[in-house]
């Protein structure tokens, strides 16, 4: 599962994909300003991918500060 979050937020990945998605549309005839619209949805796609697995990761980690607030709540017993 780590690799597959690693992969999914790859810049290289992604640039590689929308190169080839580009290349092959290109062949295929299509205009090069329509292949440069697809690469720029992959593009798109891709960051929001990266930004929702990042978002995800920092929201699952806990919070080491909450532990240290409670310590010093409790000493504060004045």
């Amino acid at each position: 599962m780590e690799t597959l979050k690693r992969k999914l937020t790859s810049r290289k990945m992604w640039m590689s994909i929308a190169s080839f998605v580009s290349m092959i549309s290109i062949a295929l005839g299509a205009s090069e300003s329509k292949a440069a619209q697809v690469s720029a949805i992959i593009m798109a796609g891709a960051s929001v991918i990266g930004y929702v697995i990042g978002e995800g990761l920092a929201d699952s980690k806990p919070e080491i500060t909450s532990i240290t607030n409670v310590k010093k709540e409790e000493g504060d017993e004045s």
